[in-house]
């Protein structure tokens, strides 16, 4: 059972003041500092960075060797999901081989002799320029990026000392996360990475498999050569299907090794999980050496974000939604993870559009979130000419309308109009990115300067007659204070305007600036 106890550790050359062994026989490094591997240290001493708070939107390289076969994500998990393979949910048998399995026998080969280890190679990152991206990721108006560290697929793209499948030994031959990462400093962005391997134990287990009927029959997917466990894993227990390993302390010992190093060789602003925090107590330690590792990185001042999947923060850390959004105004600042397309590059897949994304992020805004949105890579590492369209509308709008997304805080309430009734339930832990109906000019989310003096009114479909808001009406038990002032943002034009009962109502304006969204500038 869970036990505790302090000592001083020799870690890497540096002493740590304290390391906390939270389980028999696991070694759980802790850096010096006032978070401690529990919730109470955790809630007491976690504040919200500014920055974070600030920043509202960052840009998500989600890329890596699964984008070679151009056949989107899971493709680590789904080449080995051949006749007779377990389905993950239901856990019974299907016996017809799936797509992407049979895409792959048909390109690659059988996984008995042409698996995962195979394809790793053929990521060569030819054409990846992280200066010029980040320079344009810039422009199109992230405050921050996060590196995608490693995926399902326990390949990782940083330079690691504990683990061989990495991104300087095979593929590249370049420390990805690290030149992303010098990539960002140069253009002044705040830098993250993401972590999927919590979650990969289970995830990566269809390798054990072999095909129940055809020509390979019992022949062994090549997950089960020894000489390659380090990669596949070994043979889950019986019973052990959850999206985080269970009772596992190898595992455990050797997730939490992995974000030691990442944590100690790159201090992330941020850290990102796809999961809760994994296995309770060791979790929790690797929080707190995160953010204490942070706080000597930053001189005293703890900058530090972690992402997970738990929907009760309690400030402790910030919560992430995949593909969804918040239904209403949180009180803890929290962040949206979505993607343009498919998680990794898919052919023929259809993207977002730049209004689209607009007017999620302006919705996540409103309700104190932020936006991290993925732009899906070529195998290659470049974008193509759709998505570099994409980004430009989006930069467009960004530096006309930015005074109402950067720097800005929830107002008394997140927004007006049908669209508030009509998004329909997510996937993750939320409501979807993308409401059942378009917006309609009837529709509008709010976001307020700092010092309250602000009003930002954003429309989200342009102005088909006069503009009605009917929160701004007089009277109005939401503001306390005469307006004075309305603006639309973008244009020298004078507007008209007046209250009355029904709302504020402003007269059409002759022309907007950029119809992707509207932005009124109120001040009190």
């Amino acid at each position: 059972m869970f036990a505790s106890k302090i000592l001083s550790l020799m870690v890497c050359g540096s002493v740590l003041a304290t390391s906390t062994w939270a389980a028999d026989g696991l070694s759980l490094p802790i850096a010096a500092g006032p978070f401690a591997g529990n919730d109470q240290s955790l809630t007491q001493h976690y504040q919200y960075p500014d920055w974070f708070r600030d920043a509202k939107f960052g840009i998500w390289s989600h890329w890596g060797p699964q984008a070679v076969p151009r056949m989107g994500d899971w493709y680590a998990r789904k080449m080995y999901l051949g006749p007779g393979h377990i389905d993950r949910k239901t856990q019974k048998v299907i016996e017809e081989a799936g797509p992407i399995y049979k895409f792959h026998v048909e390109k690659y080969g059988h996984p008995s002799t042409f698996g995962y280890k195979d394809l790793l190679p053929l990521w060569k990152a030819e054409r990846w320029d992280p200066d010029s991206l980040m320079a344009l990721y810039k422009k199109v108006g992230a405050r921050y990026f996060v590196s995608m560290g490693t995926h399902h697929d326990n390949f990782f793209l940083w330079d690691s000392k504990i683990h061989r499948w990495n991104s300087v030994n095979i593929g590249p031959k370049k420390d990805v996360v690290g030149l992303w990462q010098q990539a960002a400093k140069k253009e002044g962005l705040r830098f993250g990475v993401s972590e999927h391997l919590g979650a990969s134990y289970t995830w990566f287990q269809p390798n054990k498999g072999s095909d129940s009927t055809g020509p390979k029959a019992g022949v062994p997917y090549d997950g089960n050569d020894p000489q390659y466990q380090d990669l596949y894993y070994t043979k889950a227990a019986a019973g052990d299907t959850g999206w985080l390993t269970k009772n596992n302390p190898a595992f455990e010992q050797y997730w939490y090794n992995a974000m030691n190093e990442v944590v100690t060789k790159y201090q992330p602003d941020l850290l990102y999980s796809d999961s809760t925090p994994a296995f309770g107590d060791v979790g929790r330690a690797m929080i707190a050496n995160f953010y204490n590792t942070n706080i000597t990185a930053n001189n005293g001042k703890l900058e530090a974000v972690y992402n997970c999947k738990l929907e009760a923060s309690k400030g402790r850390w910030v919560r992430d939604i995949e593909r969804g959004v918040s239904a209403e105004i949180s009180v803890d600042p929290w962040q949206t993870d979505t993607s343009i397309g498919d998680w990794y590059y898919r052919n023929g897949q259809k993207y977002m559009s730049s209004g689209e994304v607009v007017r999620m992020l302006i919705d996540i805004v409103s309700k104190n979130g932020n936006l991290l949105l993925n732009v899906v890579q070529t195998p290659e590492g470049d974008l193509e000419p759709d998505v570099l369209k994409i980004l430009d509308g989006i930069a467009g709008w960004m530096e006309m309308n930015k005074e109402g997304i950067y720097a800005t805080r929830p107002w008394k309430i997140c927004g007006e109009g049908p669209s508030l009734t009509t998004h329909e339930k997510g996937r993750f832990d939320g409501l979807k990115d993308v409401p059942k109906n378009p917006y309609s000019d009837a529709d509008f989310r709010f976001t307020t300067s700092k010092d309250g003096a602000t009003l930002y009114a954003f429309q989200m479909a342009a102005p088909t007659g006069d503009v009605r808001i009917v929160s701004l009406a007089a009277p109005s038990a939401l503001i306390d204070k005469p307006i004075t002032a309305i603006e639309l943002v973008g244009s020298t034009e004078k507007l008209t305007w007046k209250q009355d009962a029904g709302g504020l109502i402003i007269t059409k304006p002759a022309s907007v600036p950029n119809d992707l969204a509207v932005l009124y500038r109120i001040r009190f």
